[in-house]
């Protein structure tokens, strides 16, 4: 392969099916997060009648399920709610850790839900809290391998770089799948503890259950763009 043969503008995009991919999961991905915050919005003004907060939720779901080690907090900004389990901590946005919503009862409970799993030692979870290290490296530096192996392409013809920096993007890859089991299970226990403790009544209970579908599309979609990626690049490495 050479340094040409890389740039090449019908190489690069055209009707090459990899890039028509990219595009359509990037199409995807955009609706589905215009459809995950419309609709995060939609249910974050249906109050639900038990008036619990998101804190309140979590620190009920967490006392359902023997975990006491682990604390409620909040952080800023929305749609940032994660669990962490280096800090054991549920960490609640702004719009969820006060709020009494539908949105905010499913949001807090499916964080709550990554809590579980860890104590319970979810293989999924175990598995991608292991990736976590060599993809954040993968992520941040796969794109200089990249771009030093279409320089060395370019010089010696030798293409050892460009396939470090393509298995570097098959961890990303890797992570993002391994992500959808430990995202969608998450969900479900969420949903399991809130209809079985009578949270939500039925109504709200499908509500709650569409908001958290939405939300595991996102990864869904972040899934199927990063295998997207890992192809392109193979299919540019493939060519002469």
């Amino acid at each position: 392969m050479t340094l040409s043969a890389v740039t090449d503008p019908n190489l690069l995009g055209g009707m090459r099916p990899e890039f028509l991919l990219i595009i359509i999961v990037g199409i995807a991905g955009f609706l589905v997060q215009s459809r995950l915050r419309s609709v995060f919005n939609k249910y974050s003004q249906v109050p639900f009648s038990g008036g619990l907060t998101g804190r309140e939720v979590a620190e009920r779901m967490l006392r359902d399920n023997g975990i006491t080690d682990v604390q409620v907090t909040h952080t800023p900004g929305q749609l940032t709610d994660h669990f962490n389990p280096e800090t054991r901590t549920v960490n609640l946005s702004e719009s969820v850790y006060a709020s009494n919503s539908v949105a905010a009862a499913a949001v807090a409970a499916h964080e709550c839900g990554h809590a579980v799993q860890h104590a319970t030692g979810y293989t999924p979870l175990v598995l991608r809290s292991a990736l976590v290290p060599v993809t954040s490296f993968s992520s941040r530096f796969a794109i200089f391998f990249i771009i030093g192996g279409i320089v060395m392409a370019s010089v010696s013809h030798s293409m050892t770089l460009f396939w470090i920096g393509i298995a570097m993007i098959a961890v990303s890859a890797l992570f993002s799948l391994v992500t959808l089991p430990v995202e969608y299970d998450a969900s479900r226990r969420a949903l399991a503890w809130l209809e079985g403790r009578n949270i939500l009544n039925p109504q709200q209970q499908a509500q709650a259950k569409e908001a958290l579908r939405w939300a595991a599309r996102t990864y869904l979609v972040a899934a199927l763009s990063a295998i997207a990626t890992l192809l392109y690049y193979i299919g540019l490495a493939r060519r002469d």
